[in-house]
């Protein structure tokens, strides 16, 4: 640990502050492309504004097309340094203005403190205190700072279809100590032809919309069915299931409304899934045995309420590197003729083909649901402990903050999981939740600070 580097970076505490709020200041959420901006206008003005910091910083920033910002510390990179600026929409129920950056105490409110703007501008400090108080390095040190992390990464397409990959790559956009593993990913959608003309029939089903979300509500449309008379059973099947309910008369039609509770698919077994509930709840109606209800029992048996790790699919699986497969029934729509579902997988090391794809497909055909197309397994991602980058981080963790220094896998993806011997190194600290994705999300200064630190001796380590 250097004293100097840290002392260098307590002293810039106003500066982060101020470089932090400009960025804060910008609602970067992706919108329609226009000319000159893949991301829409509020990419390309975070990444101005970000060029603006640079230069101020002494840097000589190069924009690669309004996808990605490039500045470079010291001659012949060999680490790379790489977070974004883009943010996910601001959502309801904010204390604060999300593009404000209200300081209270220690902690800095506004989307994007902490996903991924603090960690940027915490990133440009290292490489700072790295420069004053060390000078140039032997191998220099690349930062680059995207704008479509949030949706997809495309950002990182057009950039290293251009540039080069280099020895280290850290991303501080995950969690301490060290993220050396990423879930390879399964995201199938699939489809069914399926009608019926009976009396009392599903007319519609509307779930999920997305398939890395679980679902956290879902609603069908019933006919020639009252309220009143269900409303008992009804009300008994989701407590059951633990979800909540409102049955509403549509002329001589039935609404359902299920309500669960949202989740990220990486971690489906902290929600509730809606579309899982209702499917439960359509079959304790009275149905008649037709092609519709056979789809839904069909469902309900291969994907039942509360599976999150394909245990009734038969691709149950774990492995002590990676964990457990999830699944996330997060998709389905039927609109009195097709349904169409999509999961998604978050698989393990051990997962293949042989043993998640095709089995999903046989247990799929048997109730008359086939793939749409040919969807494609992402593989895991993995650095080994062993690695250099990985021992140096784990060690700089441990020296700053007094804690053990372990691997973690996750089933999210960070910008290194294409990136060979990449690794998320930080931001978020263990028993935290800084309301990522949510309302008031927050940074704590003190810890955007230590991060500096560490991302600087790591810099120190390798590049000195």
């Amino acid at each position: 640990m250097n004293k100097a580097l840290n002392d260098y970076i307590d002293g810039k505490r106003g500066l982060f502050l101020s470089d932090l709020r400009r960025l804060v200041e910008i609602n970067s959420v992706r919108t329609s492309a226009a000319p000159s901006m893949p991301f829409g206008e509020g990419g390309a003005k975070a990444l101005a504004e970000a060029e603006k910091i640079l230069t101020e910083h002494g840097y000589a920033p190069v924009n690669y097309e309004n996808y990605a910002l490039e500045a470079d510390l010291g001659p012949a990179p060999d680490m790379l340094l790489l977070a974004h600026l883009d943010v996910v929409p601001e959502g309801d129920d904010w204390t604060y203005d999300p593009y404000a950056m209200t300081e209270e105490g220690n902690l800095v409110y506004g989307r994007g403190t902490t996903d991924d703007k603090g960690p940027a501008v915490a990133a440009l400090l290292a490489m700072d205190a790295c420069r004053a108080v060390l000078g140039a390095p032997k191998t220099g040190v690349r930062l680059v700072l995207g704008s479509g992390e949030e949706t997809g990464s495309e950002d990182m397409d057009h950039y290293f279809a251009r540039r080069p990959a280099l020895r280290y790559t850290l991303s501080p956009d995950a969690s301490f100590p060290l993220i050396n593993l990423e879930k390879g990913r399964f995201a199938p959608v699939f489809r069914k032809h399926a009608v019926s003309d009976a009396f009392i029939r599903v007319l519609r089903i509307d779930g999920g919309a997305t398939q890395n979300i679980v679902p956290g509500k879902a609603t069908a449309l019933v006919s020639h069915l009252n309220a009143e008379n269900v409303a008992k059973l009804v009300g008994e099947t989701a407590a059951r299931l633990g979800v909540e309910v409102r049955l509403e008369n549509r002329g001589e039609d039935l609404f359902i409304l299920v309500k669960g509770v949202t989740a990220h698919a990486s971690q489906p077994e902290l929600g509730v899934n809606a579309q899982t509930a209702l499917i439960r709840i359509l079959l304790a109606l009275p149905l008649k045995t037709d092609a519709v209800r056979e789809t839904l029992e069909g469902l309900s048996r291969l994907i039942p309420h509360g599976d999150t790790k394909g245990e009734a699919l038969g691709v149950e699986m774990r492995d002590e590197e990676s964990g457990a497969l999830t699944l996330n029934f997060g998709v389905l729509s039927y609109d009195g003729e097709t349904f169409t579902g999509g999961m998604d997988l978050r698989l393990p090391l051990a997962a293949t083909e042989d043993n998640v794809k095709d089995p999903i497909a046989e247990k799929l055909a048997s109730v008359g649901f086939r793939y749409e197309g040919d969807p494609e397994m992402r593989p895991v991602h993995y650095v080994p402990p062993t690695s250099n980058l990985v021992k140096t981080c784990l060690a700089v963790y441990e020296d700053h903050t007094g804690e053990k220094g372990e691997c973690l896998a996750i089933g999210g993806g960070t910008y290194v999981h294409e990136i060979p011997g990449g690794v998320a190194f930080g931001v978020e600290f263990p028993g935290r939740d800084y309301r990522i994705h949510g309302a008031d999300e927050y940074a704590d200064v003190d810890e955007m600070l230590l991060t500096a630190k560490m991302y600087a001796d790591v810099i120190a380590r390798l590049c000195y």
